[in-house]
């Protein structure tokens, strides 16, 4: 998928989709796929992991509201991955089967580990 064409995917106003485009802008790499799979798959993939992020004090922006928007779709989906030059963000995306909308997207800090707070 050519960088224009994703950027023009990205023009939602949540928050997960305005960071990654922020990034996608700033120098990111970023794969897409070539095969979808069903959404049900995902969506119980993606809940179990969010669950487990939850568990270690993590709370991924907008993966919540992924699930559930790519159960409601309902169809099959395609992931790809942006992560940020500095490798400091990562976004999570689900595009239609033709790869033509968006149907979510989620993002977190890497490393995925848990930070103390600045003193």
């Amino acid at each position: 998928m050519e960088r224009h064409v994703l950027e023009s995917l990205l023009a939602g106003d949540d928050e997960a989709s305005v960071i990654a485009l922020a990034t996608l802008h700033s120098g990111a790499t970023y794969w897409v796929g070539d095969q979808a799979q069903p959404a049900g798959q995902h969506a119980g993939v993606f809940m179990r992991r969010l669950q487990r992020m939850r568990m270690h004090g993590l709370e991924p922006l907008g993966l919540e509201r992924a699930v559930q928007l790519i159960r409601e779709h309902g169809r099959r989906v395609r992931t790809g991955l942006i992560d940020s030059a500095d490798r400091t963000w990562t976004t999570l995306l689900f595009l239609t089967e033709d790869g033509s909308a968006l149907v979510a997207c989620a993002g977190w800090p890497l490393p995925l580990v848990v930070r103390e707070p600045p003193l």
